[in-house]
């Protein structure tokens, strides 16, 4: 057990309520979208800008944010990550225009931008080898919690003004921020404290092929994550003919299984397969494969039930590696730059996440149907399985 008393009960917690607090902030939006565009006077390219600046500030400060997390340790660089959420929420809810939302939704994003390295990194410091996976997958069911919490703002802005909610979510992520405080008190583990340029931890950490190369994959498997929460609810509507509700259910299905694959995967990593958390995410790639390519056969009547049925399969696979690959990420390299490798990692993964859906949308719109642009997608997310499967390197414990 490491300094502080025991992190399973004093610190994962607040792991978990980070990942919670930023990713409620980004939902919240997504949730209140039709009021907030109408009050703001967007249009939908507009609303789709947001995103943009939300997962570029991510994927453009993801490494320094991982060398900033191994120069100053894990309290330091979460209270820094909750502050310029708070303010991010805070300058939203204050929004009167475009402009003022756009880099609102950017600081956001460039708060948020620490978190996967810090607490990646918190894992790696205040858990055993032997049950890291298991800790890494409690964290990171902070984002589907998060994504159900904001999903709810969607319903209560009917009743409650969003510049109001986004208030209280600015007070909710400081709150936890405040609690943080408490980690920035812990002794820090091979946290660098030399001279050296806050790049050079990027620079040792880029030269190594192995992990370009894992950087590389982490991306082909976002890239059909991403497609496949973003497009689930219009392929049930437009190809099944489902209701509103059902096509909902979908989503809520595949955010609920991945909520609990998250921490099962790490668990099983750690247990059954004994730390080889390589061999377990190439069948766990492998089987969305399959089930990306099984959405062909979705349609009206009885297929809409196979649609339930995959969301609920690709919600435990594409939806829930992401354990699997941050315990990768700190594990790949010397542990005094596990921030930098996570951060790395984050960069591959994000730019998968953006260039995912417009490639998507752009097959779909040249070619009439959903079925091209879920074969590309199964094609990419084959192709970051062969990757990890023959190009990556498990580094040893």
């Amino acid at each position: 057990m490491s300094e502080g008393g025991n992190p399973w009960t004093s610190r994962l917690s607040l792991l978990v309520l980070t990942h919670v607090a930023g990713t409620l902030s980004i939902v919240s939006v997504l949730a209140m979208a039709p009021v907030v565009t109408r009050d703001l006077g967007l249009n939908a390219a507009e609303f789709g800008l947001f995103i943009t600046a939300y997962y570029g500030a991510q994927a453009v400060l993801s490494m320094p944010a991982g060398g900033l997390v191994d120069r100053i340790g894990i309290g330091r660089s979460l209270i820094v990550c909750h502050a310029v959420m708070v303010v991010g929420a805070i300058l939203f809810s204050q929004a009167q225009n475009f402009q003022m939302a756009l880099a609102a939704l950017a600081a956001m994003g460039a708060g948020y931008s620490i978190s996967n390295p810090a607490t990646a990194r918190g894992v790696l410091e205040w858990f055993p080898v032997e049950r890291r996976a298991t800790a890494m997958g409690i964290k990171q069911v902070g984002v589907p919690i998060g994504g159900i919490l904001g999903a709810g703002n969607g319903a209560l802005v009917t009743m409650v003004a969003w510049a109001d909610i986004m208030l209280g979510v600015a007070a909710l992520v400081a709150i936890n921020g405040i609690l943080c405080l408490r980690l920035a008190r812990l002794p820090n583990h091979a946290v660098e404290r030399g001279k050296r340029h806050l790049l050079a931890n990027i620079s040792e950490v880029i030269r190594d092929w192995n992990i370009n190369r894992f950087v590389l994959l982490n991306g082909l498997y976002n890239f059909g994550q991403t497609n496949f929460f973003t497009f689930l609810t219009l392929f049930m509507r437009d190809v099944a003919l489902a209701s509103q509700p059902m096509a909902s259910l979908s989503i809520g299905i595949a955010q609920a299984a991945s909520a609990v694959a998250r921490i099962g995967w790490g668990v099983v990593s750690d247990t059954v397969f004994r730390g080889r958390r390589k061999e377990l995410t190439v069948w766990l790639g492998g089987v969305a494969v399959v089930g990306l390519c099984s959405l062909l056969w979705v349609g009206p009547g009885p297929g809409v039930y196979l649609g339930l049925g995959l969301a609920l399969l690709l919600g435990v696979t594409i939806a829930s590696f992401a354990p699997l690959v941050q315990t990768l990420a700190v594990e790949a390299t010397e542990p005094r730059l596990a921030g930098t490798s996570m951060g790395y990692n984050m960069f591959g993964t994000h730019i998968g996440g953006m260039i995912g859906p417009p490639v998507f949308g752009a097959i779909v719109d040249a070619s009439g149907s959903y079925q091209a642009g879920w074969l590309v997608t199964a094609a990419v997310v084959c192709l970051g399985v062969g990757l990890l499967a023959f190009g990556f390197r498990e580094r040893g414990r």
